[in-house]
């Protein structure tokens, strides 16, 4: 349904240090290097981050949330670890996330620039 997706940051190199770390364990290599934007992915890039230096932090609670697909729990957790490791911070810790229609595992982080990002996987189904 989407084809790609993109976050604005304030600083193009430090996101770019904090997203090749956090998405290395999804599969989601940097695939495009720009000036003023870097694109990651598996085939082609799916995930954009572009610069925006006037910007504002994002506002905490403003909605800005985006999920992306893990393997495996032990994906999901790699991505919380590096995540923090490279200047993100714990937005909710990996852990099993039973609702009434699915049951997944998740991770929550915010970005540098205030972007909620969350990796999740569905296991045993």
């Amino acid at each position: 349904m989407i084809d790609h997706i993109s976050v604005a940051v304030h600083d193009l190199e430090r996101s770019a240090r904090f997203y090749e770390a956090a998405l290395a364990p999804l599969g989601l290599p940097r695939l495009v290097t720009r000036p003023a934007t870097i694109g990651f992915g598996k085939a082609y890039p799916e995930f954009w981050i572009n610069l925006r230096t006037r910007m504002a932090q994002v506002e905490e609670g403003s909605g800005v949330h985006i999920c992306l697909r893990a393997r495996s729990p032990a994906d999901v957790d790699a991505f919380h670890a590096a995540a923090l490791n490279a200047g993100g911070r714990a937005d909710g810790a990996p852990g099993l996330r039973p609702h009434d229609r699915v049951r997944y595992y998740a991770a929550f982080v915010t970005d540098p620039d205030g972007n909620r990002i969350e990796a999740v996987t569905f296991p045993g189904g």
